[in-house]
């Protein structure tokens, strides 16, 4: 599997919380070959060296999909963190990643995602042998040299051969594929109804589609879209924040404020001065 040198390398998306100033790590990324569409999103490889008694932490607000990361300590299966997600590097190392598309996680699981919500288990649990024996393949890649185009195609060789045997996609997985590229690809959508009557189905039907296959609700798919959006256009630093709110859809700027620092801990002018501060 060829890494992709078409995918940017240390850019920061709309997920992510991360400071200007932040230098701990670069981060990797590569598309997933064209056999994977709708199990599994793109490839990611932070490497990261923190000064001895420092920690760096990277908090994200995570899309609404599994992981599978392996390191060189742990290899995990992780669900939805329905809040922020914070990992604390310090010292010297790396991570292999997949991130999965919607679909993915029940079929990694084999089983509904709500018993993952908010937690992980190590590979071995969900994949068995096979878990074992990507964990072996990705470190031994990864030993020599962890920013090498050579190490991370061997790895990605790794993931491919462990979750093939996944596909294809069944129709339920499919579905959810396309009601998450709904909500995420309109900010007109601000209310589960419209979600509904896109995709023909009750409610009830929705809520649990949403539950089963990613482990949350489909108001919380909304809501963190709008979350992730606000972060990019706050960081970007065009819009005032009654613009950002108002652009959201928010009744109210008081409204926005509340959603945004109840999950970031941050309000949203904190967050952009942060980030006017160390640009």
């Amino acid at each position: 599997m060829k890494p992709d040198s078409r995918e940017p390398m240390d850019s920061i998306e709309r997920a992510h919380l991360k400071d200007p100033d932040d230098a701990s790590h670069v981060m990797y990324r590569y598309s997933t070959p064209p056999e994977f569409d709708g199990l599994l999103q793109r490839f990611w490889i932070p490497v990261w060296s923190v000064p001895p008694g420092q920690e760096a932490p990277q908090r994200v607000l995570q899309y609404p999909v599994s992981l599978v990361v392996v390191a060189s300590d742990y290899a995990r299966f992780y669900g939805v963190v329905s809040g922020l997600s914070t990992t604390t590097l310090s010292g010297t190392g790396w991570a292999f990643g997949v991130m999965c598309a919607p679909a993915a996680g029940a079929l990694i699981a084999g089983g509904p995602m709500s018993a993952y919500t908010d937690r992980y288990v190590d590979v071995v649990d969900v994949l068995g042998a096979e878990g074992e024996r990507l964990t072996t393949r990705v470190r031994a890649a990864m030993a020599d040299d962890p920013h090498a185009e050579g190490s991370h195609a061997a790895a990605m060789a790794a993931f491919g051969d462990a979750l093939r045997p996944l596909l294809p996609i069944d129709d339920e997985g499919r579905l959810v594929n396309d009601v998450v590229a709904f909500v995420e690809g309109d900010r007109e959508v601000i209310r589960v109804a419209q979600v509904c009557d896109r995709f023909d189905l009750s409610e009830r039907a929705l809520q649990r589609l949403v539950q089963r296959r990613i482990g949350l609700s489909p108001k919380w798919l909304i809501q963190r879209r709008r979350l992730q959006e606000a972060a990019e256009r706050l960081r970007a630093g065009s819009d005032g924040l009654g613009e950002v709110a108002a652009v959201l859809g928010y009744a109210d700027q008081a409204h926005f404020t509340r959603d945004f620092a109840r999950i970031t801990t941050m309000t949203p002018g904190e967050f952009a001065g942060r980030q006017r501060r160390n640009t």
